[in-house]
Formats: structure tokens, sequence, C-alpha cells
């Protein structure tokens, strides 16, 4: 059994703030496709469920990055850590899109 250690907590903390930090990313790349105004396509994010997931589900793919550069660098743990937080994610993603 694998114990978790302050890496697997670095991966987990990786995993939860990055999607975090590339929502307004991805709405302004959702605004640019679109071409809606930022603002409109934020207000939307905050006000109607549907698009929360597809925000939220866009900005997860953040994580591909950093979990194959720790596997290139072969840090194991934290790339583990970083799968523990994406997974994190998928309760609150099941609820909104189902209930």
């Amino acid at each position: 059994m694998i114990k978790f250690t302050r890496q697997h907590a670095i991966g987990v903390l990786i995993g939860l703030v990055s999607p975090l930090i590339f929502i307004p990313i991805v709405i302004f790349l959702f605004s640019w496709i679109q071409n809606h105004t930022v603002g409109r396509l934020w207000s939307d994010f905050k006000g109607f469920d549907a698009m929360q997931v597809k925000v939220i589900t866009v900005s997860l793919l953040s994580n591909l990055i950093w979990f194959y550069t720790t596997l290139n660098k072969e840090y194991y743990n934290i790339g583990r850590g970083i799968i523990i937080g994406t997974l994190l994610f998928a309760p609150y993603i099941i609820y909104v899109k189902f209930f």
C-alpha cells in the first residue's frame, strides 16, 4: 500500500489549483471563438450550470500538461496527486450535470 506523502499533497494542490487558474483563460478562448464578449460568457458561467460544466471540464485539461511533465521527470508521486486532484472535481461535475 502506498502512503500519502508530501509529494502526493503537492500533486493534489496542483490538480485543484491549475483548473481554477485556467477557467478565465478558457472563458477568454470561448469568447474569442464564439465572437462574444468575455463579460457575457463570464456571467453565463456564473449563472448557468451547463456552462460551468463545460468550462470546468475543458479547464481540467490543463492538468494533462502538469501530469505529463511530472511523468517525464519521473516524479510519479506528484503525478498520482494530480490525478487525485483531477478526480476530486468529478463529484461536482456529475452533480451539476445530472441533478
